[in-house]
């Protein structure tokens, strides 16, 4: 693939990064902005979620149904997310028309002006969100998890809110949130697709130009120390949903890749992890089970999480301590150890041929480190992993008695 990465910082600290990729008319593109639900106030959980919502409520030139309607009707798409630690505005587009995306994006991301009619509609439309995950006990446990993993601490508070919390909001709680957060240096326009890169950053710079420069500091709450504990809470359900994990490694860290291939081998989403193997193929206890590692700015986390019948938890359970004390075994066979490293090297190579995907992690990558790493040199630190390594990082991360825990039981 043709591929080239171009990043320019303009004058206002936005930093405009662009992949040129050829053979595709589609442009995909992103503002994201380093503000996320972990830089809310005690009084304002659930507001970074909202303001992504309430951006497409109507902008200083632009109604409601304007925003909504501007790039469907050429035939693209615009959306938006809110994470932990991320809030991003994305659209997909014909080439043609990476302007109009470019100038659509501005608009919402910098010109909204939260008008207090339509809060109060989008306000029923975010209760119903969180009345449907409190409905999916697979997404609820999810959320409830991070309460304990990240117990007093904004990382543990759910990204949508409470339905105390967002009938609270007002206009004035989204413009003092944004002025207190947001951080010019702080923000990223990604592109990709086949447009040349001069063109690229000429239509960015003319859009994002006129945007004040802001610089405030980036303060965020440190991380309490991690403390194992064991949780279950009854639940009108019909299986039995579990969840166990533990703090691990930030974003930052020199073995991240090592951690995400000793993960890949425990629980990824092949067929052949050894929790898949072993408690839906020979034991038939689960549908799904999965283990994840997930790196934040600061810090990460390692999950694993499985649903069954009631009966079935603790032998689920002694599966699962089996199977992460045999990975100690496992990475030391040299011919297993290097398959599972052609395999992960394999699923991220795949992962940059999703266009959209690799646009996010760009933008995701400037943000956290400043660069967009080189797959190559993430397959240098796959290669050199050594079984000592990842039996160290297994004792530390994926030991079973030192995690948290937590269970849906069914009444």
């Amino acid at each position: 693939m043709n591929t080239q990465i171009n990043i320019n910082q303009l004058e206002n600290g936005i930093r405009h990064i662009h992949r040129f990729v050829a053979g595709t008319k589609i442009i995909h593109c992103a503002i994201m902005f380093d503000i996320g639900s972990r830089d809310e106030n005690e009084n304002e959980i659930g507001l970074a979620h909202l303001w992504e919502h309430m951006a497409f409520k109507g902008t200083k030139k632009r109604s409601a149904y304007q925003v909504l309607t501007y790039l469907d009707s050429l035939g693209g798409e615009l959306n938006a997310f809110t994470t932990k630690e991320k809030i991003c505005f994305h659209a997909s587009i014909l080439d043609v028309h990476f302007e109009k995306a470019v100038d659509v994006l501005t608009d919402i991301a910098f010109h909204s002006t939260f008008p207090e009619k339509e809060l109060q509609k989008e306000k029923k439309v975010v209760l119903e969100e969180i009345s449907m995950y409190l409905d999916s006990p697979d997404d609820a446990i999810q959320d409830d998890f991070d309460t304990y993993l990240f117990p007093n601490h904004p990382m543990g508070n759910n990204i949508l809110g409470t339905v105390e919390s967002v009938n609270s909001f007002t206009q004035q709680h989204f413009f003092d949130f944004i002025e207190r957060n947001l951080s010019t240096s702080r923000v990223v326009f990604s592109s990709i697709g086949s447009i040349d890169t001069d063109i690229a950053t000429r239509l960015v710079q003319k859009k994002l130009d006129a945007i004040s420069s802001i610089n405030k500091p980036l303060l965020r709450k440190s991380i309490l120390d991690f403390k194992p504990k064991h949780f279950k809470l009854n639940k009108p359900i019909q299986q039995a949903h579990c969840m166990m994990g533990k703090h691990a490694l930030s974003v930052h860290h020199s073995d991240k890749y090592r951690l995400m291939l000793l993960n890949n081998i425990l629980g990824g989403p092949a067929s052949n992890s050894l929790l898949y193997l072993s408690l839906r193929e020979k034991h038939g206890y689960v549908y799904s089970v999965e283990s994840n590692y997930n790196a934040f700015t600061d810090i990460g986390a390692v999950q694993i999480y499985f649903a069954t019948e009631k009966k079935q938890v603790d032998k689920c359970l002694a599966s699962i301590q089996i199977e992460m004390l045999k990975l100690d075994e496992i990475v030391t066979k040299k011919a297993k150890l290097e398959a599972y490293k052609q395999q992960i090297k394999g699923q991220l190579a795949m992962s940059e041929e999703n266009n959209l995907g690799y646009m996010l992690m760009m933008a995701r990558s400037l943000l956290d480190m400043g660069k967009v790493e080189d797959i190559e040199n993430v397959f240098q630190d796959i290669d050199t992993t050594t079984s000592e390594q990842l039996i160290a990082l297994r004792q530390k991360y994926f030991d079973y008695d030192s995690r948290v825990s937590l269970t849906f039981l069914p009444i």
